[in-house]
């Protein structure tokens, strides 16, 4: 494990304290577990612009290929 000192306003001191002592969890466990969290939100949220770019660079190729199929003349 690393030791990280950090500064936290105030308010959300004093917030985290109040929720910690109704939840009875150790305060350096709360607080990785709210970075696990967020560091999951934020994975989430890189891959989703990626996934945004990416069908953004494929969307007129898709286009055009759907358009073609639709002029085909199917013969039964």
């Amino acid at each position: 494990m690393k030791t990280v000192s950090l500064k936290i306003d105030d308010s959300i001191f004093r917030e985290t304290e109040k929720i910690l002592s109704k939840i009875k969890k150790p305060r350096n466990r709360y607080i990785n577990d709210a970075i696990d969290y967020y560091n999951r939100m934020q994975k989430r949220t890189i891959l989703e612009k990626k996934l945004k770019k990416e069908s953004d660079l494929v969307k007129s190729e898709s286009m055009a290929v759907l358009k073609d199929f639709e002029e085909i003349d199917y013969v039964d």
